[in-house]
């Protein structure tokens, strides 16, 4: 392999030759090609292409096809940035050093604090006298969607600036109540799945609160969990029982696999891959289109729920009895297990958040919310407020400041930072009976 010192004078004498060729000196380019370059014997194949540029007519054609800005301040200083890649430091410090020194400076400082994030420390709560199991803000952050055990299911308005909640549809009519919610990516619709005996899915139109599509294969089916695929024309679903479907917006079957007994649900980015946690306390990846599925995460006891970041690297696993664990996706390795949550055979949502995803949340059955920095299994805080298990938390994807949970004392509450909080209406209830 040819030494820095050969590239670097390569780079330089390609420089003069070009030079000479655009001020029409062509026999000193021609002295520059045969007995400066050439001896060198390093990238012949370049050597060619830069003897055909003795052909161009005017300076502009040779620019043209070098791809070159011509004799001036711009291509030198690119050459400069090429040859200071072959410099050590101590020689010649690379180019806007100081501005990536500082860079570096900010995102060490940034990763060290465990606490870089608003302080989740004031609540907003609602109390809907109703038995609540699952919450989610939308993908915009603009609304949060509740289900509960009465069978309804509540979108709410989020204020941006106040964080307060504005009741703005109801959905009725699910035979079962709401155990979990999944919005389409662009926020359109929301799939409502119910508990283990419910046989039926609904997939609403958030915008006009029109039933599109209420699916049912088969009355001993458990449709558990749903995920939508990244197009937002496709969603799977499964349950407990065997039951594992891709299926349309219309609810017809497009694919399906036979006797995996579905836990939990996730649709990775790439729009082929289907995660699935099931009753053998795994996580197994499913292709659609080729009909194959491996092994990802195994744990020694069964995975309630789990769910995956947003770059689909990492994995949150809520697992009975043992609390939260963090797994590695990619390099299949658990990473980490978060202490302080009280965690039995409930099934409790968990969830990434905060800025760049750097924490972590979960509910739990001692009626506390935890929140934890990714890099640390001691919790940096604890929320109290809610009186009984805390089933899911959901952070607010646009919002970084912003979190929602929902419990079985029946009240979904906000939290979010004391200065955007009106005191006076710290834990200002507003009663809704069922």
């Amino acid at each position: 392999m040819p030494c820095p010192a050969a590239r670097m004078k390569f780079l330089l004498l390609q420089q003069k030759y070009l030079e000479y060729l655009e001020d029409g000196k062509v026999l000193d380019a021609l002295q520059v090609l045969r007995g400066e370059l050439t001896p060198l014997k390093y990238n012949t194949d370049r050597i060619h292409v830069l003897s055909g540029y003795l052909m161009c007519s005017h300076a502009e054609d040779l620019r043209a096809k070098a791809e070159w800005e011509g004799k001036g301040t711009t291509s030198r200083c690119k050459l400069l940035d090429k040859l200071q890649t072959y410099l050590p430091p101590t020689v010649m410090l690379p180019p806007r050093r100081l501005q990536t020194l500082l860079r570096q400076a900010v995102e060490l400082q940034r990763d060290r604090c465990l606490y870089h994030n608003t302080k989740l420390d004031s609540t907003i709560c609602v109390i809907l006298n109703k038995l609540l199991w699952f919450c989610k803000f939308s993908n915009d952050g603009t609304k949060l969607a509740t289900g509960s055990k009465d069978t309804t299911v509540i979108i709410w308005q989020v204020d941006p600036d106040t964080h307060q909640l504005k009741l703005l549809k109801t959905l009725e009519g699910h035979a079962y109540g709401v155990s979990y919610l999944a919005w389409s990516p662009d926020d359109t619709y929301l799939i409502a799945c119910g508990p283990d005996d419910c046989s039926e899915l609904w997939l609403w139109n958030v915008q006009t609160g029109e039933l599109r599509t209420k699916m049912s294969q088969s009355h001993e089916d458990s449709l558990t969990s749903v995920a939508w695929n990244p197009d937002g024309k496709r969603f799977v679903t499964g349950g407990q029982r065997g039951q594992f479907y891709q299926c349309d917006l219309d609810g017809n079957l497009l694919d399906s696999w036979e006797g995996v007994r579905v836990q939990c649900l996730w649709c990775l980015s790439d729009g082929r891959t289907v995660l699935a946690s099931d009753t053998h306390q795994r996580i197994r990846g499913y292709n659609f289109e080729d009909l194959t599925d491996r092994n990802i995460v195994q744990e020694d006891h069964p995975i309630m729920s789990f769910t995956v970041s947003k770059n689909g690297r990492l994995a949150l696993l809520n697992v009975a009895t043992q609390g939260v664990h963090l797994w590695d996706l990619q390099d299949r390795v658990l990473v980490r297990k978060y202490q302080g949550v009280t965690q039995g055979f409930y099934t409790i949502h968990s969830c990434f958040g905060g800025h760049n995803e750097d924490f972590i949340a979960s509910g739990s059955e001692d009626h506390k919310v935890y929140i934890w920095h990714k890099r640390s299994e001691l919790p940096i805080a604890e929320l109290s407020g809610h009186t009984r298990t805390v089933n899911c938390v959901s952070w607010n994807p646009v919002l970084p400041g912003l979190m929602a949970s929902a419990s079985d004392d029946g009240t979904v509450r906000v939290w979010g930072p004391a200065p955007f909080l009106d005191t006076q209406g710290l834990e200002n209830c507003s009663n809704m009976d069922s």
